[in-house]
């Protein structure tokens, strides 16, 4: 995208409509499948601790394709001197944003104070964003909750959101429920907590400057499109889809048409063909198939033959020696489905 460097955000456009960052399944090979939905969307990385980018096996951990771009770095962490050695890094492999994980709920993250429970600490937050944002020229934004525990959301969503625009944030992604780090597990935390849309529109409102989007429970296109429009005079300015995405990717084909203007969807068969060529060349480095087709299970979902692409695709993945032929006998069982059902 050749105007990226020269927007305040570059990535205004793109926030329309980004795929969260999702642990386990958000690497590069789920990124480059996505992409062969969507050429608009915003994609992120699954989280990488700054401790990890610094000492870990940066090309394992943060390489991808530039077929992924518009991509973003998500980065876990509370040392403003790691994360901004961390943001640098990212930076000088390509990332198009650096984005703080302050919402991750899980056990590892508050044992190693970042996550969900930065938002106790919203001046902490601010000073990590502040070394973020002076080590790199990239974006750098927030996704957080509205709170923990028993904080009152009304309080700490509006603190750690101010805390980090008066050092220079203006961009945040806002997962519209609480972490409750007693008491919930981090599947139940994606779920049980109630959702508070209203609360973000109301940060949207009061805080018009800044760039918000939502996070949290938007299950369809339909969902998103409401989001984005100018309900009560407010309209978020994105919408960050997660599960809903990873597990149903062939929405991700729509994306395009419906939220960025484009001409026509992408089906799933042309998906399949566009991603084709990221297949090969990764099976010709040694990949091993099932890493790039566990990402494409939900993508007949709901189509007739949608069971056997699934079976085809788990069970004769793994064989050895497995290549494209997996991926051709897959769809092709689905468009025989088709044929008998329309012939039925």
């Amino acid at each position: 995208m050749s105007d990226l460097a020269s927007s305040p955000d570059p990535l205004a456009r793109a926030r329309r409509l980004s795929v969260a960052p999702m642990m386990d399944w958000t690497d590069r090979h789920c990124r480059a499948f996505h992409r062969a939905l969507s050429a608009e969307a915003l994609l992120y990385t699954e989280m990488v601790t700054a401790p990890a980018v610094i000492h870990g096996d940066r090309e394992r951990l943060l390489g991808f394709d530039a077929l992924e771009h518009p991509v973003a770095l998500q980065l876990g962490g509370s040392d403003p001197a790691q994360l901004a050695e961390a943001a640098r890094i990212g930076e000088d492999f390509g990332y198009h944003e650096i984005n703080l994980n302050v919402g991750c709920p899980s056990d590892r993250v508050q044992s190693g104070r970042f996550g969900a429970c930065l938002m106790r600490e919203p001046e902490l937050v601010a000073e990590c964003m502040a070394a973020i944002g002076d080590a790199v020229s990239i974006p750098a934004t927030v996704k957080c909750r509205i709170g923990v525990d028993d904080q009152d959301p009304e309080v700490s969503l509006f603190a750690t959101v101010d805390a980090c625009a008066a050092a220079g944030v203006s961009v945040f992604i806002v997962h519209a429920r609480k972490a409750w780090l007693k008491g919930l597990s981090p599947k139940e935390n994606r779920d049980v907590p109630p959702l508070d849309y209203a609360l973000i529109r109301r940060l949207k409102r009061e805080r018009p400057h800044l760039s918000i989007s939502i996070n949290g429970g938007v299950g369809s296109l339909d969902e998103a499109e409401t989001h984005l429009d100018a309900a009560d005079g407010v309209a978020l300015d994105g919408v960050m889809m997660g599960r809903a995405a990873y597990h149903e990717p062939a929405l991700l084909g729509q994306v395009d048409r419906r939220l960025f203007g484009g001409a026509r969807d992408i089906d799933a068969f042309e998906a399949l063909e566009r991603y084709r060529p990221y297949l090969a060349a990764r099976l010709a480095e040694g990949v091993a198939l099932p890493a790039m087709t566990r990402h494409m299970l939900g993508l007949m979902h709901g189509r007739p033959g949608a069971r056997a692409f699934r079976r085809i695709l788990t069970v004769e993945s793994i064989a050895a020696g497995a290549g494209l032929e997996v991926i051709d006998r897959a769809a092709e069982a689905v468009r025989e489905a088709e044929a008998r059902r329309e012939a039925a």
